[in-house]
């Protein structure tokens, strides 16, 4: 099978993590992949196993530290987690709202506030539940060589979609943060709804 390529710009960025090589596709492609945070050599990524984590944009969470989900803790744990290990990578997707955008984020905020979940309100508003795409992703960690990982995720539909896609998911790591006041309505629908694999405390 020929090996894509991909063209990027990279740095190494020292972070309160450890250092990170920092890759950035020069052609993005639209709902792609922003940026990547390698930890580990290339070698060492293609002759093991590497953490991995898909990560969806979320300016609330990631930017702001919302409460209203879970995405900035998961990020926090994801470079944790691929920090400690011989190699991995963080791939950060232009997803925002799994798919819907900002904007559309923030429409949905308005209905949650007056009592609907997350999916009951992007039905309201006649947008999808998950728009996501993981092509661009795999892409990516193929051109690095990658095609067998441990995958950092608490989402099977996103496991499935890895492996349909030719790369192979050893393991699936969970990423569980504690609920808040605010997102545990969020988690909630997640587990019930959207079939993401969770034990959650309650408040």
């Amino acid at each position: 099978m020929k090996q894509m390529t991909l063209d990027y710009s990279s740095a190494v960025v020292p972070t309160e993590y450890g250092p990170l090589t920092v890759m950035a596709p020069n052609y993005p492609q639209q709902s792609g992949v922003i940026a990547a945070a390698m930890h580990g050599s290339i070698n060492a990524l293609r002759n093991g196993a590497p953490v991995v984590r898909i990560h969806s944009a979320c300016f609330t969470g990631d930017l702001l530290a919302s409460q209203k989900c879970d995405c900035g803790g998961q990020l926090s744990q994801a470079l944790r987690i691929i920090t400690s290990q011989a190699s991995g990578v963080i791939l950060y997707m232009d997803q925002e709202g799994r798919g819907i955008g900002l904007a559309n984020k923030l429409r949905t905020y308005v209905l949650q506030d007056a009592g609907y979940d997350t999916v009951s309100a992007n039905q309201a508003l006649g947008l999808t539940i998950d728009d996501r795409d993981y092509s661009t992703a795999t892409d990516f960690l193929k051109s690095m060589g990658v095609h067998q990982i441990r995958l950092l995720t608490n989402n099977p539909d996103k496991v499935h979609a890895v492996m349909r896609a030719g790369i192979e998911v050893i393991e699936r790591v969970p990423l569980i943060v504690d609920p808040t006041p605010y997102s545990q309505k969020y988690l909630q629908t997640k587990v019930n709804k959207m079939g993401h694999l969770m034990i959650l405390g309650g408040y």
